[in-house]
């Protein structure tokens, strides 16, 4: 297990959101302390604030990949393609993995179940039916390895 991985699973498990766990995790490396990291990816959990879209885990995994290595200049055409073909083969590694990236396929809902904005509470039963432990540990060991493998 990545220390990323390590401390978004910890994350995720004090109670932040699928996309806050990610993204905090690699604090140490977008430069961005853990407090201010948490409030960007706030919305992004649940899919997308409960719509149970993109799962919050690949929002966070995908958040910290532009803070880290993002482009800046609206004009580079390269960098661009080069962020978004990154970005691609992440969230494909993670389908592939995992069987999707879209947040109520992952959770075995329906079409906007579950999509109220009441937050889940968090119990161990929680943990338990829901793998969002193991997918916030996904996205940010997939993450660690691409930056390993640069």
């Amino acid at each position: 297990m990545t220390i990323h991985e390590e401390k978004a699973v910890a994350l995720f498990k004090e109670g932040y959101n699928c996309a806050q766990a990610v993204f905090a995790a690699f604090s140490d490396l977008t430069g961005l302390d853990e407090q201010t990291s948490v409030k960007l990816a706030s919305s992004f959990g649940g899919g997308f604030g409960r719509q149970r879209e993109v799962c919050g885990a690949v929002s966070g995994m995908v958040m910290a990949l532009g803070a880290i290595e993002g482009y800046d200049s609206p004009t580079d055409q390269i960098a661009k393609k080069e962020q978004y073909a990154t970005v691609q083969s992440l969230m494909k590694q993670f389908a592939e993995i995992n069987g999707s990236y879209i947040c109520r396929e992952l959770l075995g809902l329906q079409e906007k179940e579950n999509s109220d904005p009441n937050p889940t509470p968090r119990s161990d039963s929680f943990y338990k039916k829901r793998p969002c432990s193991e997918l916030v540990g996904e996205a940010a060991r997939l993450l660690d390895c691409y930056f390993d493998n640069k």
